[in-house]
């Protein structure tokens, strides 16, 4: 099965590598100490914090491993490409109902609608994709379909 590319800007890289080698340096030690610690409270089968602790320790072996997927299978966006088309690292501004906005088209693992970060999986994201200034794409939302026409592409 082949693995897909997973999308991360410059900024968005570095912060999932500083958050693996956080994890992995250190939080991994805590959270050993804290087991550690609960062992030694005596029956651990009616431990609380031992039980808190192996849950902790679960998560955060698998939040480790999920980091360790995408930055094997990382690719950086380039940005700022000055483009014609629509791809992933544009900064797209579109008229939509009577106003405008911008978006920054990015990876799914990047993604923060609240910042105005799409995922070019996205609907809205996958819409623009390939478009050029001028297109009009639909996008089916919950308040109904939307129309976006494409005003730049940086």
């Amino acid at each position: 099965m082949k693995k897909s590319k997973v999308y991360l800007t410059k900024e968005g890289f570095e912060e999932i590598k500083k958050e693996y080698k956080n994890l992995v340096d250190v939080e991994r030690s805590k959270i050993a100490e804290r087991i550690k610690s609960a062992r030694e409270m005596g029956d651990i089968s009616e431990n609380a914090e031992y039980e808190s602790a192996r849950e902790r320790q679960a998560f955060i072996e698998g939040r480790i491993t999920e980091l360790e997927e995408i930055l094997k299978n990382v690719e950086t966006i380039k940005e700022n490409k000055n483009s014609d088309v629509v791809d992933v690292g544009c900064v797209v501004k579109v008229h939509v109902e009577g106003g405008e906005e911008e978006f920054y088209i990015v990876g799914a693992v990047e993604a923060n609608p609240m910042e105005r970060k799409i995922s070019h999986e996205s609907p809205l994201g996958l819409a623009l994709m390939g478009k050029r200034i001028g297109d009009k794409v639909e996008v089916e939302a919950p308040v109904g379909k939307l129309t976006y026409t494409i005003l730049s592409i940086k």
